[in-house]
């Protein structure tokens, strides 16, 4: 195989390794947060602590490793008004929703609702009339289809959890007169908390995945007055610290013992959730979608969903649920069939403004191409 050949493989595989091993490291500290809340620890303090560190590191990134000076005016009020809206909307919101909602639940409950994004999108933009529906196009009844499937898991998954993957042994098995064993030590990593309430949990997750809809539209029109990606997730990141911060000490969590950090487990987590999540997730994110374009990220979103799946079914067994399961998978039928029909929609919107825009000699007027489109976090809703 020549040079070029090899490089057009690594082109390919790079970016869909990139993005898989991403998805993993996403559910695998998703499960490690999840173990922190249910040992005790604030998620109101995790968010604030998680976002303060990485607010640092994406500023130091930004301001010396990423100097891209173009984009426009960046040092603007309306500018800074819509970052801080970002940071209200994406984290103070969506972050504490999402992780209040994991302290009530499960990762696997985090998957399935994160993937509620693009039908709730969908839908939202009909109401408003900001998107246009066609009862003849393949890709508008693909994504209406798409939206009723993923809203059906989304109802499977808060409704019926099912039985467990493996059942406790109950201590009444045992026979009389033999002493009780004394009880196991608690895992390491666990899925559930002793103050579980699974649909407050997924309702919680709801509601952040419908912030995260209008995060979305708020950050399409931040992009269109400053392109320099890595400064407007900084920026929103640091704003959202500090909203988060304030909102917690003044009426979330004001018992100062909770706010205290040891060289320990929840510690190691904070520090892990937020190097991954500032710099490496979404210098990743970006590179993927220069290179393979608006899609490619999004269409790997899913893949959290096998992961907590195979994760629960094999550490976690007495309490991980099959409903669990069969919900998630088909928010996950859900979420690519809505982006399918996004896809088609789009083709077919872009064939039609091409041949608009054709002029006499057949060539496609400029003004016509798409501009790249650069995702920020865009799984922002809950670091999972």
């Amino acid at each position: 195989m020549g040079g070029g050949g090899m490089k057009a493989v690594l082109g390919e595989v790079l970016p869909c390794t990139a993005m898989v091993v991403v998805e993993g490291c996403i559910i695998g500290l998703t499960i490690m947060a999840s173990t922190a809340i249910a040992r005790g620890m604030s998620p109101y303090v995790f968010v604030v602590y998680t976002n303060a560190l990485g607010s640092i590191i994406l500023l130091l990134y930004s301001f010396f490793f990423h100097k891209d000076r173009s984009g426009g005016p960046f040092f603007t009020l309306p500018f800074f008004l819509r970052v801080f809206l970002l940071g209200f909307v994406g984290i103070t919101m969506a972050q504490n929703l999402a992780f209040v909602g994991l302290s009530y639940s499960s990762p696997i409950v985090a998957c399935g609702m994160a993937n509620q994004i693009p039908a709730i999108s969908f839908i939202l933009g009909i109401i408003l009339r900001t998107v246009k529906f066609n009862w003849r196009s393949t890709g508008s009844r693909a994504r209406l289809v798409g939206s009723l499937i993923s809203f059906t898991g989304a109802i499977s998954l808060t409704l019926y959890k099912g039985p467990t993957i493996k059942n406790h042994s109950s201590p009444s098995l045992l026979m009389a007169g033999v002493a009780a064993a004394p009880p196991p030590p608690p895992p390491l990593l666990v899925f559930t908390s002793t103050h579980e309430n699974w649909v407050l949990g997924c309702v919680l997750f709801a509601a952040s995945s419908l912030t995260m809809v209008i995060w979305n539209i708020i950050q399409v029109g931040t992009m269109k007055m400053c392109s320099q990606v890595m400064k407007i997730i900084s920026l929103y990141t640091f704003f959202g610290t500090v909203q988060s911060a304030l909102l917690a000490i003044l009426f979330l969590e004001r018992d100062l013992t909770a706010w205290k950090l040891d060289l320990n487990f929840e510690l190691l987590i904070i520090v892990l959730t937020a190097i991954f999540s500032s710099a490496i997730r979404s210098s990743i994110q970006i590179w993927c979608t220069k290179l393979k374009g608006p899609y490619f990220v999004p269409a790997f979103k899913p893949f959290g969903i096998p992961y907590a799946s195979t994760f629960g079914s094999l550490l976690f067994p007495y309490t991980f649920h099959y409903g669990s399961i069969m919900g998630a998978f088909v928010c996950g039928v859900g979420y690519y069939t809505v982006l399918w029909g996004q896809i088609k929609d789009d083709e077919a919107y872009n064939k039609l403004d091409n041949n608009k825009n054709k002029n006499n000699n057949g060539k496609i007027n400029s003004s016509t191409i798409d501009d790249v489109r650069v995702p920020l976090l865009e799984d922002q809703d809950s670091q999972v």
